[in-house]
């Protein structure tokens, strides 16, 4: 069978599985998961998912059905789009008037996970292009390997092309924002634009004062800000909806964006703005105060992070933690406590699957090499998290050493992450350019570290009778 009728038939399978194409409101897609928001969760079936060929697991988190598929995710994802006849990206169905589920404690953090992953996953390729052109200054220039001077035109290109990445991250989020809380997406990247115009952010500078419709505004710069504008498309998100069902089909073009900025701009820049500082400020400033507890209790944390970090992935919350590590990224341009811990886990996968690999026979050893070269080499933990992890179960064991001992040694020396590299390959490391030579060297030693002891304790961790646990269809 070809790879497109390959893809034919795991598409039409999925489908099925999580209820039919009428249960589905959108579809989207990471690195390695397919990520679906469903009318009705309930309605999916785990254990059916679980069973289909390409499938490697399943996750209900964030409010969405997680499908974990692999590098091949992309192709599976537009398949699902045509067999289901979905416009990729883009809510359906939205079905205005039908009364909404119940509100807890669960669906309310559920819903924040899922507007957070929906507006920043989709930006991950941004951020790593951006990040190793900013990486790449550093390490060609004069405090590393003296390749090139701080005037030269290269060095100049690529120090704006790697700060446009992140100066203008409000228009960007505010476009996957926008696509994910079913706003217009130009409208999304024009409030983003509004919110970064270089005229109000020479009156922030002056600190002179400036009303909206005569409301006083709280000066607050908006460039390279994470929450302020994914709670502002948010918000827009009802008051558009809200206009385009107000207003005649034939003035809807005309006057539906106007009025809806229009009422956006006080919202904006009165209300949410500064609230989603205040709010970033406040998991900056937390995240910081954690990371700079010093001694023990600090350098357990950032160890513990290592241990843990890989099952917060699998379970979603990993999200709560990346928006954390970008608002202090952008509020001081490195990081010295999640990424240590997140870098340290990502190795540790690689190194778990090394271990299984020198334990199984051929034919699986095959599979588990495989996984290896997927996390190592390609940046994609998600094969080794469930093809070996969630089969065999106790190689967990392994993974979590690891990501202990390697985030521990980071944080005994204290190493500093000074780019933003997503990414789970060997390449991670290279968050630690932009510092001192030993700076780099520790993040690396630290790297180290987590691969061997993860490989070594799975090697030596009896997982054999386990074999059979959970059976994952290759």
């Amino acid at each position: 069978m070809s790879q497109k009728n390959n893809y034919q038939k795991l598409s039409e399978e999925l489908i099925t599985a999580v209820g039919g194409k009428e249960n589905i409101v959108n579809v989207s897609h990471c690195m390695t998961r397919l990520r679906f928001n469903l009318k009705d969760e309930s309605v999916a079936k785990k254990e059916e998912i679980n069973k289909i060929s390409g499938v490697m697991g399943t996750v209900m988190a964030g409010g969405q059905v997680q499908v974990v598929i692999g590098q091949t995710v992309d192709k599976v994802y537009e398949k699902v789009c045509e067999v289901a006849n979905i416009k990729g990206g883009e809510k359906i169905n939205e079905n205005l008037d039908k009364p909404k589920g119940k509100l807890t404690i669960k669906s309310f953090f559920n819903g924040i996970l899922d507007g957070l992953a929906g507006s920043l996953t989709p930006l991950i390729p941004l951020l790593l292009a951006a990040s190793i052109f900013k990486m790449l200054v550093a390490l060609l220039g004069p405090t590393m390997l003296k390749v090139l001077a701080p005037t030269s035109d290269l060095s100049i290109l690529f120090t704006f092309v790697g700060d446009a990445g992140f100066y203008f991250f409000p228009i960007f989020i505010g476009y996957t924002s926008a696509k994910k809380f079913g706003v217009t997406p130009v409208l999304g990247m024009f409030l983003g634009g509004i919110l970064i115009h270089p005229t109000f952010l020479a009156l922030v500078t002056a600190g002179t004062k400036f009303t909206v419709y005569g409301l006083p505004v709280s000066l607050q710069t908006y460039t390279s800000s994470v929450l302020p504008i994914i709670m502002s498309v948010w918000v827009m998100s009802y008051v558009e909806r809200f206009f385009k069902k107000l207003i005649p089909s034939t003035l809807k073009t005309l006057f539906a964006p106007v009025l809806t900025l229009a009422v956006m701009l006080p919202i904006a820049f009165v209300v949410i703005g500064p609230t989603g500082s205040i709010v970033g400020q406040f998991i900056s400033k937390g995240l910081i105060s954690l990371g700079s507890l010093g001694g023990i209790p600090g350098i357990l944390a950032i160890a513990l992070i290592g241990a843990l970090w890989e099952f917060m992935v699998m379970s979603g919350m990993h999200i709560v933690m990346i928006t954390a590590l970008i608002t202090v990224f952008f509020s001081t341009g490195s990081e010295s406590f999640v990424s240590l811990g997140a870098i340290a886990a990502s190795l540790a996968v690689s190194g778990m699957c090394l271990g299984v690999a020198l334990r199984l026979k051929k034919e699986d050893r095959a599979l588990a090499l495989g996984y290896l070269l997927a996390g190592f080499v390609g940046g994609v933990t998600e094969p080794g998290l469930y093809g070996v992890g969630m089969r065999y179960k106790k190689p967990f064991i392994g993974l979590m050493a690891g990501g202990f001992a390697g985030a521990l040694y980071a944080g005994i020396v204290h190493v500093t992450a000074y780019n933003l590299v997503p990414v789970a390959s060997f390449l991670a490391v290279t968050a630690y350019i932009g510092g001192t030579q030993i700076n780099l060297i520790n993040g690396i030693i630290s790297a180290a570290i987590a691969f061997v002891v993860a490989a070594a304790v799975t090697y030596f961790v009896d997982f054999k009778h386990d074999t059979e646990a959970i059976k994952i269809n290759e």
